[in-house]
């Protein structure tokens, strides 16, 4: 079952309903997660027509007038993900030549964005890439949660409102009452996202664990920086993919002592093998958000979903109403 963000309903937020130039649309990549937002700013998604053609060539409409209005289509870029982020740019196109008068791509998971500078020769950076075509598409703005790296903002030549899921998880993990928590960040690019997620768990302390990456979705733990003996260790990273990083992650945190090790990711990728490594036994939680759709064949029972609707919600109201996005965060 996933659980929904403890976030309250503002008393002005009945007004949107009378609003008739706020429009919400959703592609097909996680339409549970439109339909969440949509209940919460109390709203229906608007009617569109979404198939493809024989040869798998996608084909859009939308089904009522959004001359003038603002539009927010709810996009995440996850598998399928070409698929997802061209049906995307054809929603955007759609609500361009429909005379929208403000385009705002909401990605409660942006893809591609792994590739955001170039490490070695002859590499593209498909993290600019796909800011460029959502841009030459015709968005106006994005509302983005939870990006690979805070860089990838400024590839955006068009306003980027950059949320996190962060609040949800420690709201979780805050009611749960764990005893002498350690934050570990699984490496060492995600320290400033770990230190940041455990000032906000009162306070706990921080470890880091040393990695050695030997190629794309292999990683070689080395050692802890840190104590974690006899210690709740949460594991925090934006992501899960392929499982490898955070379950050898916690592998190491048991040989160093760590009483019980819980993993917590905004966006559950889980490519194969992840399910078989996160159901392994090394954790006592896998906590993650509905950023992404998880088929129920993924579920396992250390699995917990919570959910960012109201989140994104939230935000989407704020900036319909120019409203501050990061007093949200303080």
């Amino acid at each position: 079952m996933i659980r929904s963000a403890t976030l309250t309903l503002p008393p002005t937020i009945q007004s949107i309903a009378d609003n008739s130039r706020l429009r919400l649309l959703s592609g097909n990549a996680n339409v549970p997660l439109s339909e969440e937002i949509a209940r919460y700013l109390g709203l229906d998604l608007g009617p569109m027509i979404r198939k493809r053609f024989a040869d798998g060539e996608i084909y859009v409409q939308i089904q009522e007038s959004i001359r003038g209005c603002d539009v927010y289509l709810i996009q995440p870029t996850c598998h399928p993900v070409n698929d997802n982020l061209m049906e995307l740019f054809i929603m955007i196109d759609a609500c361009r030549r429909a005379s929208a008068r403000q385009i705002t791509a909401v990605l409660p998971y942006y893809g591609y964005a792994r590739a955001d500078r170039k490490t070695a020769g002859r590499e593209s950076i498909t993290a600019k890439l796909v800011a460029n075509q959502i841009t030459t598409a015709g968005a106006d703005r994005v509302l983005a949660m939870d990006l690979h790296s805070a860089q990838i903002q400024g590839y955006f030549d068009i306003p980027l409102d950059h949320i996190y899921g962060s609040p949800v998880i420690i709201d979780y993990l805050l009611a749960k009452n764990l005893p002498d928590v350690v934050v570990v960040s699984p490496d060492v690019g995600g320290v400033a996202r770990a230190r940041a997620f455990a000032k906000k768990l009162n306070d706990a302390p921080l470890a880091i664990i040393d990695k050695r990456r030997q190629a794309h979705n292999v990683a070689e733990v080395m050692n802890v920086i840190g104590d974690v003996a006899g210690k709740t260790a949460i594991l925090v990273d934006d992501m899960i993919d392929t499982g490898g990083t955070i379950s050898e992650g916690a592998k190491i945190l048991r040989q160093q002592g760590a009483r019980e090790v819980y993993a917590c990711a905004i966006h559950a990728v889980f490519s194969p093998p992840a399910i078989e490594r996160l159901s392994s036994g090394v954790f006592e939680e896998v906590i993650v958000t509905n950023t992404l759709p998880i088929p129920k064949d993924q579920w396992f029972p250390q699995l917990k979903v919570l959910s960012v609707a109201n989140l994104l919600g939230e935000t989407i109201w704020r900036v319909h109403e120019e409203n501050s996005v990061s007093s949200m965060f303080r």
